[in-house]
């Protein structure tokens, strides 16, 4: 009976130690992304200042974007570009899903082919370029990019809490860029 007893220990023990027994499927990617991907700008650098063209005071064009490190399993990207130090706090400037993970350079004033936008914080859709309050200390615009491992299926009125909620799970890696604009 002792020997029964130990045997269905052993079982169980190395069962969960396994993972099994969850609800199961395929093992979903970590919502961490131990994978990083790096994102760049040739119009500024990690830190650096973003030009007027990409502001409300100048033409109010995304920048130019481009990608290195995805995993060759990536399917899609998504991504968000928010202001931490807006006044009333984060401020969305570009929310943008399902973008081709092949597609790893993004022109200047162009959203990738295929991509759904959804609405930023000035209500509108597509990209709304930094514009903090004149004369306060420059702003920081995260630009973070997801590289998932499906397509995203939300409707265009997604919030960024949303794309973040779909996003957990399928993320496989992710990385930032982040510039400043002050006026």
């Amino acid at each position: 009976m002792d020997r029964r007893l130990a045997i269905v220990a052993g079982v169980a023990v190395t069962l969960l130690a396994s993972g099994c027994g969850d609800t199961g499927g395929s093992a979903a990617p970590a919502t961490g992304a131990a994978h990083r991907l790096t994102v760049s700008s040739p119009a500024f650098t990690d830190g650096g200042t973003i030009p007027r063209r990409y502001t409300c005071d100048g033409a109010d064009a995304s920048p130019p974007l481009a990608f290195s490190g995805l995993p060759a399993t990536a399917t899609t990207l998504a991504l968000l570009v928010e202001d931490p130090d807006a006044p009333h706090g984060t401020f969305t400037h570009w929310l943008l899903w399902n973008a081709p993970a092949r597609q790893t350079a993004w022109p200047a004033g162009q959203a990738p082919r295929k991509a759904t936008q959804g609405r930023n914080g000035f209500e509108k859709t597509g990209y709304g370029g930094p514009c903090p309050p004149k004369g306060a200390a420059p702003h920081h615009y995260v630009f973070s990019v997801y590289a998932t491992d499906r397509a995203l299926d939300l409707p265009a009125t997604t919030s960024p809490d949303g794309l973040r909620r779909a996003l957990s799970g399928h993320t496989l890696a992710s990385g930032t860029l982040t510039g400043r604009y002050g006026r």
